[in-house]
């Protein structure tokens, strides 16, 4: 889908320092515009220019090119956006030397903003795990969740207008989300443990005003869940299919991957045969309103992130530069077979190559 989020959208958010609500606003600093400051020591033009074709050239010939002088990548961009899990950090665990690397691009004059599809929190509660792991620069700005996209799109199509409420398959993000735009809701953290007793003639009751379901990462899915869901798509007249993201597999912790929400939505794909409205990445929700609010150069952006159908994938379709990290989800084995048709721009082992 190709939605653009007009100039007047304005999303209520909880300062992250007060607690307070507040406009959605990116402050002075941000909304003076993105300085392209060149970091110490970079090579001169005629050699970037040089490399820049290079890079094309390995992209056009199908090939991907290992970035191993991280000049070649930073004098082309002004804004870097960063995917978090298998980016920043895995699970719990803070992926090695990334507070070198932000603390760098930052004092480069780069902007910097973090995209995740991770839904199970909102921007504040985003905000609450960069500070744990010692990302203390991080403004709440900077973040972008599948959850507020989530909020965005519903703000953007005037879903609160209609007076319809959402069922949430999810966790507590969408629901903080859908609080602060005041869209009501139900489900969520409140069907956990929910269970059906089938016996002859039952039919499982749902509310016929629910206009939406959001489907988002849960930990706590279960089959009422499912059976709600299934319900409201079908049976409500218009009642839409909202998926926050269809990530195949995803890090609770930094011992495995874990399935998804592609298997929450998958199950109410399977069950509805409707296609979901998707809203985090690839989809261009939230490229467009950054691009939007500070005028920037789709081309001096940057999308670093660890998947090739959602990460590189966005970074593709939007008109962005794209860098593959080996620290997440996708090997270099899968990267460079022949069956790969996404290629990005650049591949690292981790963002630590960026120093």
């Amino acid at each position: 889908m190709g939605l653009s989020l007009s100039s007047s959208l304005r999303i209520g958010l909880l300062s992250a320092a007060a607690g307070t609500a507040a406009g959605f606003s990116f402050g002075a600093a941000a909304a003076s515009g993105v300085r392209r400051t060149a970091s110490t020591g970079l090579r001169p033009a005629s050699l970037a220019a040089q490399s820049s074709a290079a890079a094309v050239s390995f992209k056009d010939a199908g090939l991907c090119k290992k970035l191993d002088v991280p000049a070649d990548l930073l004098e082309k961009v002004d804004v870097f956006i960063f995917d978090c899990d298998g980016v920043i950090w895995k699970g719990d665990s803070l992926i090695d030397k990334v507070p070198a690397v932000l603390a760098m691009l930052r004092a480069a004059g780069k902007k910097v903003f973090f995209v995740t599809n991770n839904s199970t929190k909102s921007r504040k509660g985003y905000l609450g795990k960069f500070k744990s792991l010692g990302l203390e620069e991080t403004q709440p700005e900077e973040i972008f969740s599948s959850s507020f996209a989530a909020a965005a799109y519903l703000e953007q199509t005037k879903f609160k207008e209609s007076g319809k409420k959402v069922y949430i398959i999810g966790e507590v993000g969408i629901e903080e989300e859908l609080d602060m735009i005041g869209v009501p809701w139900i489900g969520g953290g409140s069907d956990a443990g929910k269970k059906i007793a089938l016996k002859s003639g039952y039919a499982l009751p749902h509310d016929s005003d629910v206009g939406a379901v959001i489907v988002g990462f849960d930990r706590e899915i279960n089959y009422h869940k499912i059976q709600y869901a299934q319900l409201c798509i079908n049976e409500n007249p218009g009642c839409e299919f909202i998926a926050t993201n269809l990530d195949a597999v995803t890090h609770l912790t930094d011992a495995q991957e874990w399935a998804g929400n592609g298997a929450m939505a998958g199950a109410i794909k399977g069950c509805t045969g409707r296609e979901p409205t998707l809203v985090g990445k690839p989809s261009p929700l939230m490229i467009d309103y950054m691009v939007e609010k500070f005028g920037i150069e789709r081309g001096r952006i940057c999308m670093v992130g660890d998947r090739l159908d959602t990460d590189i994938l966005f970074g593709q379709n939007n008109g962005l530069l794209s860098c593959l990290t080996l620290s997440g989800v996708t090997t270099e084995e899968k990267l460079l077979s022949p069956e790969n048709e996404i290629k990005p721009d650049f591949y690292v082992d981790s963002i630590a190559d960026f120093l």
